[in-house]
């Protein structure tokens, strides 16, 4: 009879295994950007998320997803129906967090609206004689809050932020004072930069009292 069992035990425990083994990854899809005025908000690199919550289920959990620094994110999951949720204080815009369903079959597609503190507007960035520099104008959309900071990044690689880059010049005080005149900047870029013969660079602007910054996208420059 022993033997009998342990041959039933170990049958079992095979049998959920090969259960486990031949589980189903997710290949459903979900993709979007988050938008101010139809265009895509840059962002630090996996610095901003965004939160997908699908209610029904006895593990209710949550499913981080990303946003990219082009404003662009994606997520794989099982088709079903979700709660895309914006975070408290996770990104240079207004919290806002109402959930936005997301039904997906297959695919889904969605933008994500959010109201920045500040824009910036026509970014220029170019080689001038040994420097490298760039003009933009920044615009303000929410009251309430100051412009604490702009600042022109430059990296080796197309990954380029507060965190990744390999030098940077900004605007602060009174080069501020008047958003309605173009910023510049100037900077000569580092050795470590002009040893590839070309770099990669993007604007970005801190508001008083709010974490992250919104960016230009990057723009490659032969230097």
């Amino acid at each position: 009879m022993k033997a009998i069992y342990m041959g039933l035990l170990a049958a079992l425990t095979l049998l959920a295994g090969c259960a486990k083994d031949n589980f189903e990854p997710p290949t459903s899809t979900i993709t979007g950007r988050v938008i101010y005025d139809n265009q895509p908000v840059g962002v630090r690199t996996n610095g901003v998320q965004l939160e997908l919550w699908q209610p029904g289920f006895q593990l209710f959990t949550k499913i981080p997803v990303y946003i990219a620094q082009d404003g662009t994110f994606s997520a794989t999951v099982f088709d079903g129906d979700y709660k895309l949720v914006r975070l408290r204080g996770n990104g240079p815009w207004v919290d806002n967090t109402d959930t936005i369903p997301v039904q997906v079959r297959g695919a889904a597609q969605i933008d994500v609206p959010v109201q920045p503190f500040f824009v910036i507007r026509n970014p220029t960035m170019q080689k001038s004689g040994t420097s490298l520099t760039a003009t933009a104008t920044v615009a303000q959309v929410v009251t309430g809050r100051a412009i604490e900071r702009a600042t022109l990044y430059v990296s080796t690689t197309q990954y380029v932020d507060i965190n990744n880059n390999a030098g940077s010049v900004s605007l602060t005080g009174a080069a501020l004072a008047d958003l309605t005149k173009p910023l510049s900047f100037s900077m000569a870029p580092p050795a470590s930069v002009v040893a590839k013969g070309y770099c990669y660079a993007r604007l970005g602007v801190k508001t008083v009292g709010v974490a992250e910054m919104i960016y230009t996208p990057v723009q490659k420059i032969t230097l």
